[in-house]
């Protein structure tokens, strides 16, 4: 029998004109639009899903039919009026087969990214080179139905206020910005914000409004931080809804430690009053973000507002 494919961007068997992240073992969600010429197909089952009904995922666009429907599945997001697009980061698992001759096993047209830790402590995000912090009341968002969560609040889900429905009270999503030569950090969170806030408190993917929409919202903060050593820009929205307390959304973006120092971006949204998470939690997860390996929480790779930058 021959040994599984290496890790690497392959077509897409689900929507052959997008490539997608094969972590050597399974499909991921991650997608992409071809740079190249698209290699061969891998034969995977059907993905599996994981977690309860429905939550707060972020909305997902691309341009033209066939990426449309392939960014519905793997996260593509479009920033601001211009049609720039990101990409998800996290994985989920899937189940992928071969032929016992291994004739449907491609070439990789990338290497492998750095691997998990280990650690308990942190949430790897691999493609961008970077780990996340995970406070006390957060978890893994790899195990939830968030497609790409790479933190959720602990204490489950509850009945949204408004349509029928389940929400969570906090989740944080990390995204590559692709397919647009834009690279500022500030103009890439100023342009993403809104979109933030209507994905997290607005409409869902079904075009339910888990909280009967959102009436108004403030700029509570923004400005440079320093994440990961990197020089980033965040903007932070207080939100009000028709039903419910609201929340805090907030767009952070940095340029990647690893690859092509691609912009990251991030997503925070959690609801305000008493049943929400503390809206520090923010600060705290932006300030533990660290580059893979980079275990020392007083190293000077570390971040958050008013922290020295390091390296642009």
């Amino acid at each position: 029998m021959s040994s599984s494919p290496p890790p690497g961007w392959y077509r897409d068997p689900s929507y052959p004109l997008t490539e997608r992240w094969w972590d050597g073992t399974a499909w991921t969600d991650h997608r992409r639009q071809p740079e190249q010429p698209v290699p061969p197909v891998l034969q995977p089952q059907p993905p599996t899903r994981k977690g309860p009904g429905r939550t707060k995922v972020v909305a997902l666009a691309a341009v033209g039919a066939v990426l449309v429907a392939g960014a519905v599945t793997g996260g593509v997001l479009l920033l601001g009026g211009d049609g720039d697009g990101g990409q998800e980061t996290r994985t989920a698992t899937a189940s992928p087969t071969s032929d016992a001759d291994g004739s449907d096993s491609p070439t990789p047209t990338k290497p492998a990214t750095a691997s998990p830790t280990g650690d308990p402590a942190v949430v790897v995000d691999d493609l961008n080179g970077v780990t996340f912090p995970i406070p006390e009341g957060w978890t893994d968002g790899d195990g939830s139905a968030e497609d790409d969560a790479v933190l959720v609040t602990d204490g489950g889900l509850y009945d949204c206020p408004g349509d029928n429905g389940l929400c969570r009270r906090g989740t944080v999503v990390s995204r590559t910005v692709t397919g647009s030569s834009e690279t500022s950090p500030k103009i890439l969170a100023e342009n993403d914000i809104e979109d933030a806030a209507n994905d997290a408190y607005d409409r869902d993917e079904l075009d339910r409004r888990p909280y009967n929409g959102i009436t108004g919202h403030e700029v509570v903060d923004s400005g440079s931080v320093a994440v990961a050593g990197r020089a980033g820009y965040y903007v932070r929205w207080r939100v009000t809804t028709g039903a419910g307390p609201g929340g805090y959304v907030q767009s952070l973006v940095f340029p990647s430690s690893s690859g092509s120092e691609a912009p990251v971006l991030v997503r925070f949204a959690v609801d305000a009053g008493d049943d929400g998470p503390p809206v520090g939690d923010i600060d705290e997860i932006v300030e533990g973000i660290r580059p893979v390996g980079d275990a020392d929480a007083d190293a000077d790779t570390g971040g958050g507002v008013g922290s020295s930058l390091g390296p642009s």
